[in-house]
């Protein structure tokens, strides 16, 4: 298809204004309430600051924000530019930053006040030029120790609301860089286009959610990623809906208090956080207002979604997405849950199964290497050539997950490539594993992985979480896992921990627990127990 002129800042907030929505509200943040106006007129304000510093189309700006309200004025003042944004995690530590900085060329680094004491480290050995603090919560920090030259500025001193007209972007141009989560190691750059935002909007936005203008959206999960920056940005202001965002770290209580204030209509979260806010003692009318809880990132075993359900009483729709196809391709949908599945493809989007061979799986039940085309796929990944040529195929993602397909179409998650057990010469699923231990009545997370026992032969060990007030018995859990599965499928190490190690997508790093249990030892985990 021939790429058409557009700009995803144009698309997403102008439209708004000139048809006469100007007064609609756009974000919440705290007290604050910004109408698509006032956020418009931010958007010219910080374009021109950025102009002023000499920010050109194509260049990248490395953005360590919070959820506030310079989030989407600086994204999209970026995009409005022909400018690149790439939001990054703010949960990475400043050491964390700079191979990213680095790794992007980026020329423009932007973080939020309470990150500017670590600006130093993150600019380490990058070509950074400018720093800007977003100061809006007071007078920022200095941020001491810059290399020679570069100029550091205050967000609040870009006042200017002048129009800035719209670069001459297409479909096809680069809109935006997102950083894998790094589950499997060192983060990947996914590069994709100013097309691909509208594309998300009006595929799953539309067909799945069917999000309007009177819709008001909460997501747990932040804009720096794939999944918050769909739910808290690209879909309400597609929609000219309502967005309530959060720059504080989420907690039960923290987000039943936000719930109980604003109302949203929708709401989005991580399993993980499902699971602790069905295990929590806050309120179960907090989401009396929400039509459907929206959940990705890892997959939403049976029993969280039963949990949670029996608490809250809304629908979840569990789907799956990646950061390279920017959202969820692949989803449950309204009035057709069916709980354990990610549901079937979204309007848009093809899936397909390979196996080993190559060829396409087309029988029933039977699990394959999960293929994925549509029109938000990313161009690639920054400057990795040989991972593009095995990522990107003729139009097709291999997203790396298993997953099978039932006769009626309904996509289940079987493992990642890098996760499948193989014990006794038979592929283990992690998921099913874990579906059976979380079960149990006093666990509220799980996490199996593949490890190598004395003789060498891999086995299935078991990361545990209690639930609250709960303690876990071993040998129950254990005789638990004897009554459900499989004797080659039962876990034949337990270990007790308090929490799993997660990324800032609240994704498992299985390979942090494969390496705590390595270099643990396998006879010599503490709070460990044989099957």
């Amino acid at each position: 298809m021939a790429a058409e002129p557009f700009n995803a800042c144009r698309w997403l907030l102008d439209r708004h204004v000139e048809a006469g929505r100007g007064g609609a509200p756009a974000l919440v943040c705290r007290d604050e309430e910004i109408t698509y106006a006032e956020l418009l007129d931010t958007v010219h304000a910080t374009a021109n600051g950025l102009a002023s510093i000499g920010c050109r189309p194509g260049d990248r700006v490395l953005m360590v924000v919070d959820d506030e309200p310079a989030f989407p004025a600086m994204f999209l003042a970026c995009m409005r530019l022909g400018a690149v944004p790439v939001p990054v995690s703010t949960m990475l530590r400043p050491a964390e930053v700079a191979p990213l900085a680095s790794d992007s060329g980026t020329r423009i680094l932007v973080c939020s006040s309470r990150y500017a004491p670590g600006v130093a480290d993150m600019v380490g050995g990058s070509e950074v030029q400018d720093v800007v603090v977003a100061d809006r919560d007071g007078p920022a920090p200095a941020a001491e120790g810059l290399p020679a030259g570069i100029r550091v500025h205050r967000l609040s001193s870009w006042t200017d609301p002048t129009p800035v007209p719209v670069a001459g972007t297409t479909t096809e141009s680069v809109a935006l860089w997102l950083y894998t989560s790094g589950t499997t190691g060192r983060p990947k750059g996914a590069i994709h286009r100013h097309g691909d935002l509208r594309a998300v909007a009006e595929t799953y936005a539309a067909s799945v959610l069917g999000i309007g203008p009177d819709d008001v959206c909460y997501s747990v999960p932040k804009l720096f990623f794939a999944f918050g920056l769909g739910n808290a940005l690209i879909f309400p202001l597609a929609a000219g809906a309502r967005s309530v965002i959060d720059p504080d770290p989420p907690t039960p209580a923290r987000v039943a208090g936000l719930a109980a204030r604003h109302r949203p209509t929708l709401f989005f979260a991580p399993p993980g956080f499902c699971a602790a806010l069905a295990d929590s003692d806050v309120p179960g009318d907090m989401l009396a207002s929400a039509r459907a809880t929206v959940t990705a990132g890892e997959v939403l075993p049976e029993e969280v979604l039963r949990r949670f359900r029996s608490r809250f009483g809304t629908e979840m729709l569990d789907g799956i997405g990646s950061t390279e196809a920017l959202h969820i391709f692949c989803s449950n949908h309204p009035g057709a849950v069916r709980p354990g599945t990610s549901g079937r493809p979204v309007a848009g989007y093809d899936l397909k199964l390979v196996g080993d061979d190559g060829s396409q799986i087309t029988t029933a039940d039977t699990p394959g290497a999960l293929w994925v085309r549509g029109p938000s796929i990313a161009v690639g990944y920054w400057q990795r050539p040989e991972l593009n040529q095995e990522t990107f195929v003729d139009g097709w993602l291999r997203t790396g997950d298993f997953y099978s397909r039932s006769q009626d179409g309904y996509y289940r998650f079987v493992g990642r490539n890098s996760d499948m057990i193989k014990a006794g010469g038979i592929w283990v699923s992690p998921a099913e594993v874990e579906s059976v231990l979380l079960e149990h009545p006093a666990v509220l997370e799980a996490a199996v992985i593949g490890a190598r026992d004395r003789s060498g032969l891999e086995t299935a060990v078991a990361f545990v979480v209690p639930r609250r007030g709960a303690e876990i018995d071993v040998a129950d859990l254990l005789a638990h896992c004897r009554r459900r599965m499989a004797a080659f499928k039962r876990p034949r190490q337990v270990h007790v921990v308090e929490a799993l190690p997660r990324t800032a997508t609240g994704k498992v790093k299985r390979f942090e627990l494969r390496a705590s249990f390595d270099a643990t030892g396998a006879t010599d985990l503490s709070a460990a127990a044989p099957a």
